[in-house]
């Protein structure tokens, strides 16, 4: 059960306190899932405590480049996001839908998938993450065909948010309105306070569940001048977006423009990699493959993350129907920014900047917004 915003600040506790957060997760059954350093990046990975943290380290983030470096203080969440989201975990890319297998009678029987039995807690959850979890919710666990593993996932998952400290250079939530700060759909949201040579975590309780856990944790009433640091925490972030992305009439913008001649331009740069549809963590585009082994004895059906950028995607007898790298990235564009709000009512995008920096070109969705924006005219739309 969640709780109001105005109920749930008070608490702070110490690293030593975190740790016990950690392992108390454990210990109730959670697989816990955190930030880590791997092949020189923040990932997710599963954590056993705050020494797998990426303690005294931060992420330089601009268009097409990604590096990480040491902080002049010990912080365990002083970094922005880095390659992975956390739909790797509640939708992975690759699931088997079933299974089938000749009996020895002649028969085929057809086995479910073999479910996963983890629940995940997932730690240091950022506010466009949280975001992110509720859109593919909408797309996923709503409606007349959800996604009933998704929607199991999501449902036992325990999240620990955190509310950033530093903003990446790639970052734009604020103006997609979903960050810095975490508002809801957490059970426990940390603020990480680093003034004045002490390492405190101020503690906000999101959900019943999230209290009851925290009443095993060693724990101290919040203090005014605490809760007043965690805020400035917070303002002094939403103070350091790498960009910003002008939603004033996006849809119309974007809808009124798909002859424009931005489209040409960008083509001439994108790889059509696929990359931004990777990283992105509401991107939800999927191929389904059938597999059989040689002796046609067993086969499967396999569902895997796939992307509006490869040809394949939009084949139909007699071809693709996005067959140019215009075209791909229009669509991509196009449905993240206007066309979504049509069939989900919310953008796509929560200004996480990932697409921006891992895209090996450096491709900048929100300068090719502004740059669209600045000269409209193209043909639209009906």
């Amino acid at each position: 059960m969640q709780r109001d915003s105005a109920d749930t600040a008070g608490l702070v506790i110490d690293p030593l306190g975190l740790q016990a957060l950690i392992e108390r997760l454990a210990s109730m059954g959670f697989r816990v899932v955190g930030p880590a350093l791997r092949d020189d990046a923040v990932v997710y990975d599963d954590i056993t405590g705050i020494g797998d943290l990426p303690q005294g380290w931060t992420d330089r983030q601009e268009p097409g480049r990604y590096r990480l470096e040491r902080r002049q203080d010990d912080a365990l969440f002083g970094y922005a996001v880095g390659p992975h989201s956390w739909k790797k975990f509640l939708f992975p890319p690759v699931e088997t839908l079933w299974s089938a297998r000749w009996d020895d009678k002649g028969g085929m029987a057809i086995s479910p998938p073999e479910t996963s039995q983890d629940k995940f807690a997932f730690i240091g959850v950022r506010g466009c993450e949280l975001h992110a979890m509720a859109i593919q919710d909408r797309v996923l666990a709503e409606g007349d065909h959800a996604n009933a593993t998704y929607a199991a996932r999501r449902q036992e998952a325990f999240i620990v948010a955190v509310n950033c400290g530093q903003a990446g250079g790639t970052c734009f939530c604020v103006s997609m309105e979903t960050g810095p700060k975490v508002e809801s759909g957490f059970d426990l949201a940390l603020t990480e306070l680093l003034d004045g040579g002490e390492h405190r975590f101020l503690v906000e309780i999101g959900s019943d569940a999230g209290a009851q856990v925290m009443e095993e944790v060693p724990s101290a009433p919040a203090s005014a001048v605490q809760i007043e640091a965690a805020a400035a925490v917070v303002e002094r972030t939403a103070g350091q977006m790498g960009r910003s992305l002008d939603t004033n009439g996006i849809k119309e913008l974007l809808q009124g423009n798909l002859e424009h001649p931005r489209w040409d331009e960008v083509a001439e740069r994108c790889l059509t990699c696929a990359n931004c549809t990777m990283v992105c963590p509401t991107c939800f585009c999927t191929t389904v493959e059938d597999h059989s082994d040689l002796t046609n004895q067993s086969a499967e059906r396999v569902r895997k993350w796939d992307s509006c950028f490869t040809m394949d995607f939009s084949y139909v007898h007699g071809g693709s129907v996005r067959s140019s790298t215009r075209s791909r990235y229009r669509q991509w564009m196009t449905h993240k920014l206007a066309n979504w709000i049509d069939q989900f009512g919310t953008s796509g995008c929560v200004g996480c900047g990932r697409c921006v920096t891992w895209c090996p070109v450096g491709i900048d969705i929100t300068e090719e917004a502004a740059a669209i924006r600045a000269t409209p005219g193209g043909k639209g739309e009906a």
